[in-house]
C-alpha cells in the first residue's frame, strides 16, 4: 500500500511557505520558523527583515578569521581576507 504523504501539521501556519523551504533543502525547525513568522507578519516584511551581522567587506581580517574558526573552515590561517570573505559567504 503506498504511504500517503503527510502534511506539515497543525503548527504551521503557512503550510506552502513550509513545504517550498523544506523543497529548498531548509531544516524542518527553519523552515518552520520562517513560515510561521511569515504568517504572522507577512511574507514581504519576513523577508525585507535579514539579519542584523555586518556585512563581511566590513569586518577586519581577525574577525572573518574568528568566524571561520566558529564554523570550522579548514585552511583558514593561510587565507587573504578575499578569500576568507569567499569561504564564509560559501559555508
Amino acid at each position: 500500500m503506498p504511504q500517503k504523504k503527510r502534511g506539515p501539521g497543525p503548527s504551521i501556519k503557512d503550510p506552502e511557505m513550509y513545504e517550498a523551504l523544506r523543497d529548498d533543502g531548509e531544516s524542518k525547525a527553519k523552515a518552520a520558523a520562517i513560515s510561521n513568522a511569515a504568517a504572522n507578519s507577512s511574507r514581504e516584511e519576513v523577508g525585507r527583515r535579514g539579519g542584523k551581522g555586518e556585512d563581511y567587506d566590513e569586518r577586519t581580517k581577525d574577525e572573518l578569521m574568528q568566524r571561520a574558526q566558529e564554523l570550522d573552515i579548514e585552511g583558514r590561517s593561510s587565507m587573504s581576507k578575499d578569500e576568507l570573505i569567499e569561504a564564509l559567504r560559501n559555508h
